[in-house]
């Protein structure tokens, strides 16, 4: 029976009582616990820092060099936060409107409300340590627009806003390292969780560098581990971006929650051909200035520039009136797929639409800045080279970005985009408190499920990352930790310890001994492509059913043929790589099972079987209001639990951006 933990009470009341009556632990307590923190992006790092803050005795682990290189330091376009700065109608409650309502009504109530409560707090955290927000010419904070919103509620660091928040995080815990409050483990991966009675009580990781494995204490485990886009082999993520934390914990008891819920990104770099075994994203905050059209006609292979005004569809406009280009990310990805399907896609492959900012570079920008200058008059081309100038404080490194990987200039081009792989709403279930089905065991940021529903909203990830680390878990971690003060920390020589190193001792060496004929990476290319032809941004029963067969044919051949060079006690990439593989390989079967037990489209997850007559998602509240927590039982087998989703306050209806 799962339990979700969300207190009584109003909903605008629940944080604030729990915070008044959650359990304490008095700080010469707090020394005596220790908690292990696995990943150090946003969630990690912050979590890390407040608890060594607190008085905890952390242990920090990531599979990087450096926390600093954590997958958090490539988000781009923002963070949300419901200030109101703009005067244009904002409030907590419009935030939480807005994100329930851009998940297509699949996220708990109780978890959106209090991380558009907490929101406010996070910009001024962000603030006080140094992160560069940009500001208007008065000094105040500035804002941006973002899809699925009609207020600007966006703060932003230029395109690098992700990294600068990391950046603050990561000075605030490396000053818990420097005080010895946290102590930290690079390039080192958890292969395990150690379960003791029940409870989350340490993990197994390898070292990376000298293959050896260790076994380390905690009365808490902490997962900040992100998200599994890199199922799908090609992805806006980072290649080292993988599963197996959360995949194990799933395998040791804790639910993973709507597997099936992925986002696709509209506004990514389009695939160039098979060599590529990463895709770029281009910034949703680019959406805010650019306007995305196709050529009227058919197959029209003339250059965009050739293409007049009367012969071009802004289908997004079009289409949504009310949003125009900053619809939810859900739906402007299936509308430029519509088109592109239809034929009428650009590129060489067809497959990609237009970002065009020649409009505002010379309505929005360049007219406002000639009248600045006292210019009467202006032409075309010096609209343009002044809007320039503007575009560039806000999106320079972007433009150059594009121009890199294309070799297009933007500035004079429209940039070529195309939905991509980007974010997972999924994740292991956890509770109001972010405690899995484990007791003692955690997930934080978007290695859970809870906030987004079947669609997240743009600039929401860094705002849910940073709200769990720095703001829920401090609170909640206390409620469990106060009945551990008299849990003396357990040997690593105790016999689940032991149990569980050999279990990943005779996994490693097993993927060592196989020594067939295919790489790696040639089974992880064959998963992607199953995964995106058949539970990619539009799904079938029929193409579902297909693709589970098809996994289980492709994870046969893995673990008969799959070639693994070197060996265990060294530095093996190749080993490292084998591993997340087999997890996604795993991972992918429950995602497709999960996609044909959802027999409605919402967000993100879309059934072809289940759309309304303009081709939009048509979600099915009276069977599907709820949240799919699937328990491992064996190999290829789940059972699923479910937790309905009750809507006191966003009622849910028929989703419209018209």
């Amino acid at each position: 029976m799962l339990d979700s933990k969300i207190p009584a009470g109003s909903l605008e009341a629940k944080w604030t009582d729990y915070k008044g009556h959650c359990k304490l632990v008095n700080p010469a307590n707090k020394r005596k616990l220790e908690v292990i923190v696995v990943g150090t992006g946003l969630a990690g790092a912050s979590a890390a820092a407040s608890l060594g803050e607190l008085g905890y005795q952390v242990k920090a682990f990531c599979f990087q060099d450096s926390p600093r290189r954590a997958h958090s330091i490539a988000a781009q376009g923002g963070i949300n936060a419901a200030k109101n700065y703009q005067n244009d109608g904002d409030s907590v409650f419009r935030l939480f409107y807005d994100t329930i309502k851009g998940g297509d009504y699949r996220a708990r109530e109780a978890n959106v409300h209090r991380l558009a409560e907490v929101s406010v707090n996070i910009i001024d955290q962000c603030v006080a340590q140094g992160v560069p927000f940009a500001r208007e010419y008065g000094g105040l904070l500035n804002n941006r627009s973002f899809g699925g919103t009609q207020v600007k509620r966006t703060f932003y660091a230029a395109g690098q806003t992700g990294q600068q928040l990391l950046i603050g995080a990561y000075q605030a815990l490396e000053r818990q390292v420097a005080l010895g409050k946290v102590q930290m483990f690079t390039r080192h991966e958890m292969l395990d969780v150690v379960v003791i009675d029940g409870k989350a009580r340490g993990i197994i990781c390898r070292n990376l560098v000298t293959g050896e494995l260790e076994r380390h204490f905690g009365h808490a485990v902490l997962l900040c581990t992100g998200g599994y886009g890199n199922v799908f082999y090609l992805s806006t993520n980072a290649m080292g971006s993988n599963v197996t934390a959360a995949w194990k914990a799933h395998k040791k008891g804790a639910y993973f929650g709507n597997p099936c819920f992925t986002q696709i990104h509209p506004t990514c770099i389009p695939v160039s051909g098979d060599h590529q075994s990463k895709l770029t994203l281009m910034s949703e905050s680019l959406r805010n200035d650019g306007r995305i059209w196709v050529p009227a006609k058919k197959d029209d292979k003339r250059a965009p520039n050739d293409i007049p005004e009367e012969e071009r569809d802004y289908f997004l406009e079009r289409r949504y009136p009310a949003f125009g280009n900053l619809v939810p990310r859900d739906v402007a990805s299936r509308a430029a797929k519509e088109r592109c399907d239809a034929g009428f896609g650009v590129g060489t492959t067809g497959q990609a639409v237009y970002l065009d900012f020649k409009y505002n570079l010379i309505n929005k920008y360049g007219k406002a800045e000639a009248n600045k200058l006292g210019i009467a008059n202006p032409d075309t081309a010096t609209l343009i080279n002044l809007g320039k100038e503007v575009v560039k404080e806000e999106y320079g490194n972007l433009f150059d970005m594009y121009e890199k990987i294309t070799g297009e200039n933007p500035y004079e081009v429209p940039m070529r985009i195309y939905p991509a792989v980007h974010y997972t709403m999924g994740g292991l279930w956890v509770n109001y408190e972010l405690m899995t089905s484990v007791s003692g065991l955690y997930a934080l940021g978007e290695a859970n499920f809870s906030d987004h529903g079947a669609n997240r909203l743009g600039a929401s990830a860094l705002m849910q990352g940073l709200a769990d680390g720095y703001f829920v878990i401090p609170y909640t971690i206390g409620n469990y930790l106060a009945d551990e003060i008299a849990t003396k920390p357990l040997s690593t020589t105790h016999p689940a310890f032991e149990e569980a190193e050999k279990a990943v001792a005779e996994r490693l060496n097993k993927l060592l001994s196989i020594q067939g004929k295919q790489t790696v990476e040639s089974f992880h290319k064959r998963l992607g492509k199953i995964m995106w032809d058949k539970c990619g941004m539009a799904r079938s029963e029929e193409g579902l059913k297909q693709a589970i067969a098809e996994i289980r044919q492709l994870k046969a051949e893995f673990w008969s043929d799959v070639k693994v060079p070197g060996g265990i006690h060294e530095m093996n990439q190749e080993l490292d790589k084998a591993g997340r593989v087999a997890d996604f390989i795993e991972l992918g079967e429950l995602m497709c099972q999960d996609a044909l037990d959802r027999n409605e489209s919402c967000g993100g997850h879309f059934r072809e079987e289940s759309q309304t007559e303009e081709g939009e998602a048509k979600r099915d509240d009276v069977n599907y209001a709820y949240v799919a927590a699937w328990e491992y039982q064996k190999d290829c087998q789940w059972q699923l639990h479910k937790e309905p989703l009750q809507f006191e306050i966003a009622k849910p209806s028929q989703r419209s951006y018209k």
